[in-house]
């Protein structure tokens, strides 16, 4: 069915969803792919992707691969191996200058704290500039529902038609900028036809493991997945939509540039032109006194706010804890309300094909009076907004939009999240069971990390 200057998008909830529409549109790529992102893994679904992208690559595909170098600096020798492919090219956003060792790296962290302080966070995954996957997912097990311990919840758009072209310029420009470096350039003696060799029969013996089979078991049985491949897999079309990434220059950029936060400043307007409600999901919650005044303002103005972040027990970063607590009561007193998620998962995205029974928020979205929505990389933090480069998707649509409110109603029902509020000055927590009076199941040792976060106020690095 033809649809004129729409484009097509659906919300990949699932971790298997979302790793299968990574790996069948590599499968099916005839000309490119196009992969950006922030964090690869060398582990089960890490290693799937690596070899499908070479199995691109050897039928002629054209593959580049674009990758923040916080991470990959630890994955040097194999994806110089992989840049040795003659249709495959590699580069590192913003890369160390040491290649290998602890010491070298805390070395040039030290002296070389401005640059490196500031990353790439964009995730973008785009076959033949047909279809591309945008959204919160990095790469590894516990993004795809592969963990042994924790997963994250997380959620992507899938989405074909025009849009496509506005992620595929995106990707160019980080692509060409200045800070995107060859793997050649980098570590040039690492770049050899041998390293390719030696690569090729590693990946082999990884995916001949054991769990590679509980996984493709796991992934046979999924409906949603047997639906993809059957291609029936629905999409809602909107021309109400705006892709939106910031400048590759941002980690170099001053700090009163007013171009560092494009993605803040779109979704700004968004946000104030609310008339009944706001939604927003954000693992990493830390509002800042601007935020927080704008927010509360809105609920006085009776427009109702309502946010989930991470409890301290499932946030991934203690520290981000702290800075997001030194707003939370300001936030309930002013109207807002406040969810946390529990570090248990009980079904959905974040729950494992393993077992596994720890969860922890990783959706970044944002919905507003049941008629928008977005769905990114972006935190609502100072580090998304003026330290790392983000991207997302706007979109108008009242469909798609109802299905992040679903999930919100779902992610904070009581077997998934704890209520908190405030009770003669003090906070609580419930889930209708029971009920807290500090942070849920925290550790002594993570109350601390939050703490010391919070008494130096060091927001502006969360």
């Amino acid at each position: 069915m033809s649809h004129p200057g729409e484009s097509g998008f659906r919300l990949v909830q699932e971790g298997t969803e979302a790793f299968l529409v990574r790996m069948q549109s590599a499968r099916l790529a005839s000309r490119s792919l196009d992969v950006q992102c922030y964090i690869w893994h060398a582990d089960l679904t890490g290693v799937y992707l690596a070899q499908q992208l070479l199995e691109s690559a050897d039928r002629g595909v054209r593959v580049r691969l674009l990758l923040d170098d916080l991470d990959a600096r630890a994955q040097n020798d194999g994806l110089a191996a992989l840049a040795a492919h003659p249709n495959i090219e590699v580069r590192m956003f913003n890369p160390w200058v040491t290649r290998d060792g602890t010491l070298s790296k805390a070395g040039e962290g030290l002296f070389h704290f401005n640059r490196v302080n500031r990353r790439m966070h964009n995730k973008s995954w785009i076959a033949d500039n047909r279809i591309a996957v945008v959204g919160g997912r990095n790469v590894g097990d516990e993004y795809f529902g592969a963990g042994d311990e924790v997963n994250f919840v997380d959620l992507d758009f899938a989405m074909i038609g025009p849009v496509v072209r506005d992620v595929s310029a995106a990707f160019d420009e980080y692509w060409n900028s200045a800070s995107a470096y060859p793997m050649e350039a980098l570590d040039p003696k690492a770049v050899n036809d041998e390293a390719l060799a030696e690569l090729r029969p590693k990946l082999a013996r990884r995916l001949s493991d054991e769990e590679q089979g509980r996984y493709a078991t796991a992934l046979r049985g999924d409906d949603i997945v047997r639906q993809l491949l059957a291609g029936k897999w629905p999409m809602h079309w909107s021309s109400k939509y705006e892709f939106v990434a910031d400048d590759p220059r941002k980690v170099t950029m001053k700090k009163g540039d007013p171009g560092r936060t494009q993605v803040g400043l779109a979704l700004l307007p968004m946000l104030q032109s609310a008339r009944e409600k706001v939604t927003v999901i954000s693992p990493y919650f830390v509002p800042g006194d601007e935020v927080t005044a704008a927010m509360t303002a809105a609920v006085a103005a009776g427009r109702p706010v309502q946010v989930l972040t991470n409890s301290l027990v499932a946030n991934d970063v203690a520290a981000v804890h702290g800075g997001y607590s030194r707003y939370r009561k300001t936030l309930l007193k002013g109207g807002v309300q406040l969810w946390e998620m529990k570090p248990v998962a009980s079904g959905g995205s974040g729950s494992s094909v393993f077992g596994s029974s720890g969860a922890s928020l990783h959706t970044k979205a944002f919905a507003v009076d049941g008629e928008q929505l977005f769905v990114g990389s972006y935190n609502l933090d100072p580090r998304s907004t003026w330290l790392n480069c983000e991207q997302g998707v706007l979109v108008g649509d009242k469909a798609l939009t109802g299905e992040l409110e679903v999930l919100f109603r779902k992610q904070t029902d009581g077997a998934h999240a704890w209520r908190v509020t405030l009770e003669k000055g003090d906070l609580r927590w419930s889930d209708g069971r029971e009920i807290f009076d500090s942070d849920p199941k925290a550790s002594n040792w993570r109350r601390f990390q939050a703490w010391l976060t919070r008494v130096l106020h060091l927001d502006a690095q969360l």
